[in-house]
């Protein structure tokens, strides 16, 4: 990978169990959670009794010199050199997303493996120590516990907060405090405990001859609180162990690490194919992060939840118009996993509270803040649920509507059934009815780009109602119902070609609002117009939109309107999709791979930041970064609606 990238991700499993370097180095600095919080991991290696460090920072130890570092899909791998040896330490987090085990199954690893430079015989022994930092919520907040394991082959070193208050709260800016992690590998295990202002260490130490593995592991026991149940995660649904798991993980290391190979390398030659080797950069970076800002449980009836955090944006839970852009990379790999993310919308949605308490006939926003699942805290002041009906000015109608509907829709596509949509089709229509009466001019409303605020006679929200219009005549079409397929789809077009007059500047570009003359914004919306190959909307119209984005690209890249210099990557990716030209896509998208690569905003891959500066806005570490898949998505022909 030439990107360099503002973070480097080397453990991904959730939104709690999550470690970064945020530097070039892998010695310049600590790792820290996706947070920035610290969550340190020293490394070690003695070479002929000389200790150097290849990860931490302690200027105690000097650092070994840093050769290289690369990102694929799922490891991160960085090379060093001193005293004649070469090593090699391999991050592989194997969250593949076709296999719901592996997904979800909290254990981390970290290959060392070594090679001799100048043909001596070295003694190497490596070390790696882990802080209490991995198990609290803030350095030094609780007192911590540990405990050394024999696991026959394997020793592990266990290490948790004595208190264990199993899912205590709710909110953004947290790490987990419950639980336990586990150190293992084939070595020697260790912990310190520290006094005063010195944190608490669980240590694992392995001689090194040509590889030696280490895994980081966290059982976090109960992970979702879900209307009023607390779920476990999906690998013990059935009360497995996680000793157990730690053992069977350095058992199918070699076999795992294949799979996540050969998913890795099709990926990225898919991804080339697509869009040119700097688009396929920009996946390979996004992939664990998009998977890892999920937890994968299962409901009371064994169906799968896939639970996400709206990191750094007020830590809402299965957020409607966080999905919907992330929905892409799941719609390649699981579409099962969009269906996880809609679970939980539908069950308030259906709620008395939603129907009948706030008598709301529109999709929510979300469903609680994570890790509680206990339904909408979003519009109440303060988030007191006792603040009721939920602050209607909160809420985001027209664009949860669309955004269901969407969804929905590709993933009958996908999996060529409407048998989810079916169990919810009367919420549907509902929803429907929302859009018609809404969305051919939409009121002062919020849409997912809330953080610009209220906007009326919003374009490009018009646009959202108009597809989702379009998802429910699909949903008809493949349950045979005919009629009522050409009756939605022909309203959806007639929507179209109207919104196409109102929005118009009259020299090819369209308007941000439609009140709005000479103003412009992304029209990312109308992309599943083309990949569901509805044509509902001109090909003209499209092609001369795209053409008068041109002249709003900055350093980099497009601005997301013309009210503030920022952008959004998975709208902009989203935009450069409704080309046809594949050269005229690798040349919006350059300035994005760009901003990576040059952002003195060392963080997680933030979404939102300035085109002209290239600093971060806000975000990070957000799962709508899955949107980056969609000319993936686009190239693989699945999404094509046959009517």
């Amino acid at each position: 990978m030439r990107l360099r990238a503002p973070a480097y991700p080397l453990i991904t499993i959730d939104p709690f169990f999550s470690v970064w370097s945020m530097a070039d180095k892998l010695t310049d600095e600590n790792t820290n959670h996706w947070t920035c919080k610290p969550n340190t991991i020293m490394g070690i290696a003695s070479i002929d009794g000389t200790d150097y460090r290849f990860m931490g920072k302690d200027d105690s130890i000097p650092a070994m010199k840093q050769c290289s570092v690369d990102c694929n899909a799922f490891s991160t791998t960085y090379v060093f050199e001193e005293a004649g040896v070469r090593i090699k330490a391999i991050f592989t987090s194997p969250i593949i997303p076709n296999d719901l085990y592996l997904l979800s199954r909290p254990v981390s690893y970290l290959e060392v493996q070594s090679e001799n430079l100048d043909r001596k015989r070295h003694d190497i022994r490596i070390k790696i120590s882990v802080a209490e930092q991995i198990c609290t919520n803030l350095t030094k907040s609780e007192p911590v516990a540990c405990e050394i394991l024999d696991l026959g082959k394997l020793k592990s070193v266990k290490m948790g907060a004595i208190a264990q208050d199993i899912l205590p709260c709710a909110g953004d800016d947290h790490r987990i405090s419950w639980g336990y992690f586990y150190l293992s590998t084939e070595g020697t295990v260790s912990y310190s405990i520290g006094e005063g202002e010195e944190l608490t260490y669980v240590t694992a130490e392995a001689e090194l001859k040509k590889s030696t593995l280490f895994t980081f592991a966290y059982d976090d026991i109960y992970s979702i609180e879900y209307f009023g149940t607390r779920l476990k995660s999906y690998w013990n649904k059935d009360g497995a162990l996680i000793t157990d798991e730690i053992l069977k993980a350095h058992a199918d290391y070699k076999a795992t690490t294949k799979k996540c190979k050969e998913f890795a390398d099709r990926m990225f030659i898919d991804s080339v194919r697509a869009g040119g080797e700097k688009y396929a950069e920009l996946l390979e970076l996004a992939f664990r992060q998009a998977i890892a800002a999920h937890k994968l449980v299962l409901d009371e009836n064994g169906e799968v939840l896939f639970i996400s955090k709206e990191c750094f944006s007020n830590g809402c839970a299965a957020t409607v118009d966080v999905s919907y852009p992330s929905i892409p990379l799941f719609l390649l790999y699981n579409p099962e996993l969009v269906k996880g993310m809609m679970r939980p919308i539908y069950r308030y949605a259906h709620s008395k509270e939603w129907t009948e308490d706030y008598g709301y006939d529109f999709a929510p926003h979300d469903a609680g803040r994570y890790p509680i699942v206990n339904g909408q805290v979003y519009g109440a002041p303060k988030y007191d649920r006792s603040a009721a009906p939920l602050n209607y000015e909160k809420q985001m109608p027209v664009e949860e509507c669309g955004n269901m509907l969407v969804m929905e829709a590709a993933v009958a596509i996908a999996t060529k059934s409407t048998s989810f949509a079916n169990e919810h089709f009367d919420t549907l229509e509902t929803w429907v009815k929302y859009l018609i009466k809404n969305g051919r001019d939409p009121e002062n409303q919020l849409c997912t780009d809330d953080f610009a605020g209220h906007l009326a006679h919003n374009c490009n929200l018009s646009l959202k109602a108009i597809m989702g219009i379009a998802g429910l005549a699909v949903l008809y079409g493949m349950n045979g119902k005919k009629r009522e397929e050409r009756k939605y789809m022909k309203l959806a077009r007639e929507m179209a070609l109207d919104w196409a007059k109102r929005a118009s500047n009259g020299d090819g570009s369209y308007r941000l609002a439609f009140d709005k003359q000479d103003t412009f914004s992304m029209k990312y919306n109308i992309v599943w117009d083309k990949l569901f190959g509805t044509d509902l909307m001109p090909r003209e119209v499209i092609e001369s939109e795209f053409a008068s984005y041109k002249k709003h690209i900055n350093a980099y890249g497009m601005a997301l309107d013309n009210r503030q210099p920022y952008t959004k990557s998975d709208w902009l990716v989203w935009t450069a999709t409704l080309t046809n030209d594949r050269d005229a896509f690798k040349e919006y998208i350059a300035p994005l791979w760009k901003f990576y690569n040059e952002s003195p905003s060392r963080v997680p891959m933030t979404d939102w930041y300035f085109t002209i500066t290239g600093t971060m806005r806000g975000f990070q570490n957000r799962t709508v970064q899955g949107g980056l898949f969609i000319k993936l998505l686009e190239y693989k022909g699945i999404m094509k609606y046959k009517k």
